[in-house]
């Protein structure tokens, strides 16, 4: 066996979401991304048992490990309880410790998600802060929603959120000790330190292409290949 296959193996996801595959597909059958992607989940994790390294790097660099929702419907209908979910969530993480995630497309974006999403979390307590998801940012949400940016407070007013106050509701505003306690967890947990990897990878290629950080960012927003959906 290989070095990578060796250190994948390592992964207690693999462990937990492995159990003699017998490749029977019905993880394929009822993947929703199998719908839409070019996505086989039966097919990657015939790769992995196969223990060839230059296959499981081939899988490292691929746009395939990105596709998975992580909904776990593979585990609910798995005859044998495989995961190929957390299969999926071993090899991006080991794409991501090796670097290999910048080789495509879908894994460059995770620029997108250590930075933007990451930030709204740690500084705000939300995924999505409506503040911080601009109507010229993100032209496909529609007009419906530039006008509701221009109208954030009066709109989470009408609909009883409490957007930035004090005490409960929905959009509250969240405790600074709180806050702090959430970058404890992503500190003890590596995330802290996984988030600088992927914002020091990518701001090496951001360079190599001769962007800015926001020159890149908005290409990694605005620009995108049709090839991942199964009817291109």
């Amino acid at each position: 066996m290989g070095k990578l296959y060796d250190k994948l193996m390592e992964d207690y996801r693999l462990k937990e979401g492995l159990n003699a595959c017998i490749n029977c597909g019905t993880c394929t059958a009822i993947c929703p991304a199998a719908e839409f992607y070019k996505y086989d989940p039966r097919r990657i994790v015939d790769m992995v048992q196969s223990g060839d390294d230059s296959v499981i790097e081939e899988l490292l660099k691929s746009e395939t490990i990105w596709y998975c929702g992580e909904c776990m419907s593979c585990v609910t209908r798995c005859p044998r309880k495989n995961a190929a979910g957390l299969i999926i969530m071993a090899l991006r993480n080991l794409s991501i410790e090796t670097g290999l995630f910048m080789e495509s497309e879908k894994g460059r974006q995770m620029y997108i998600l250590a930075k933007d999403l990451n930030h709204n979390v740690l500084n705000y307590g939300y995924c999505v802060y409506p503040r911080n998801f601009p109507y010229e940012g993100h032209p496909e949400a529609g007009p419906v929603w530039e006008w509701e940016h221009a109208h954030l407070d009066d709109v989470f007013e009408r609909l009883g959120a409490n957007l930035d106050g004090d005490g409960p509701g929905a959009m509250r505003k969240i405790p600074a000790e709180n806050l702090e306690q959430l970058k404890r967890i992503y500190d003890i947990t590596g995330a802290t330190e996984r988030l600088e990897k992927i914002k020091q990878a990518g701001l090496k290629k951001a360079a190599e292409l001769g962007l800015t950080e926001e020159e890149y960012i908005q290409k990694l927003y605005t620009e995108g290949t049709k090839m991942h959906l199964n009817h291109c």
